[in-house]
């Protein structure tokens, strides 16, 4: 009887272990079907999906094997909730709220996964864009700038070739105050070198779960720089913005606002030089540009 008793024991066990394994892999699979659906409502620019979806990832939060990537594509899609509201100009205090929540979700990540730094990266770009909104609140900026000094520390000493790095840490040397075309020349060399890290390193995650996102953005910010640089190369930024758009082609930022924007610069360049026979456009230093630059001195000084 007791031999009869452990046999069955054994065999309950062995089915309860089939039962948690089959649940843990349903519940992947829910989650990577979530951050799927968050990617692209990212680049479709739907805010109230990506609110969503932020909604739908919390009921995973319990399951400690998914919990600092569930806590990461929680922080990603407020993050980029804010970035599409930002040129959708949003409210700021909605702004605002969704990326000190991200924060939060990001640095939760980190206490989950102390390794995992493209939580890092993605609080430093929120901290970032943070203390953007609040320039003009003294007592706020001096809680937010060590934050982010300290995020894009670790971030730079865990991982400096990461491309997501990269594509955080360039706004801020082209921002640099006093750099002028030089920071913008550094801004791009970092764009392109994580570019290339990317791309030479498309096969190293098979994870969905593992952010590998970077190129389609990366191709962007130099698109957007080539535009905006003190020379515009407005043919290179066409080519870029069209090589976004090839890898995604319902980005609503690229194909909406910059494509139009650059084949505006375009159209405007060639009437220029019909007319006056000069050679290209020069833009000036908007006020955004100067409360960049003087958000990247806190940062750096």
């Amino acid at each position: 009887m007791v031999k009869q008793f452990a046999v069955v024991v054994a065999v309950l066990g062995a089915l309860a272990g089939v039962a948690y394994a089959t649940s843990v892999d349903q519940q992947r699979d829910a989650v990577v079907r979530i951050v799927a659906q968050i990617q692209r409502a990212d680049y479709e620019g739907d805010r109230v999906a990506l609110k969503t979806l932020y909604s739908e990832l919390a009921r995973f939060l319990h399951n400690k094997e998914l919990a600092s990537r569930v806590n990461y594509w929680r922080g990603f899609a407020l993050w980029r909730r804010a970035l599409n509201g930002f040129n959708d100009s949003a409210d700021p205090v909605e702004l605002r709220g969704d990326l000190e929540q991200a924060v939060k979700e990001f640095d939760e990540a980190v206490v989950q996964d102390p390794k995992f730094v493209d939580a890092k990266i993605g609080a430093a770009s929120c901290l970032s864009n943070l203390m953007y909104l609040s320039q003009n609140d003294a007592a706020r900026l001096r809680e937010l700038i060590p934050k982010a000094r300290q995020a894009l520390k670790e971030a730079e000493a865990q991982a400096p070739d990461n491309p997501r790095l990269s594509w955080v840490l360039g706004p801020n040397a082209w921002y640099a105050p006093n750099e002028g075309e030089r920071g913008q020349q550094k801004a791009m060399e970092m764009y392109e070198k994580g570019l290339a890290a990317i791309r030479a390193n498309k096969s190293d995650s098979s994870d969905p779960l593992t952010p590998s996102w970077g190129e389609p953005e990366l191709l962007m910010n130099l698109a957007w720089s080539n535009l905006h640089r003190t020379t515009p190369d407005l043919k290179a930024a066409k080519t870029y913005a069209e090589s976004a758009l090839n890898l995604i082609p319902y980005w609503h930022y690229v194909r909406d606002i910059l494509l139009p924007q650059i084949e505006g610069a375009i159209r405007a360049q060639e009437h220029t030089e019909r007319e006056s026979n000069r050679d290209g456009m020069v833009f000036g230093e908007s006020s955004a540009t100067r409360n960049h630059s003087r958000i990247v001195s806190w940062l750096f000084s």
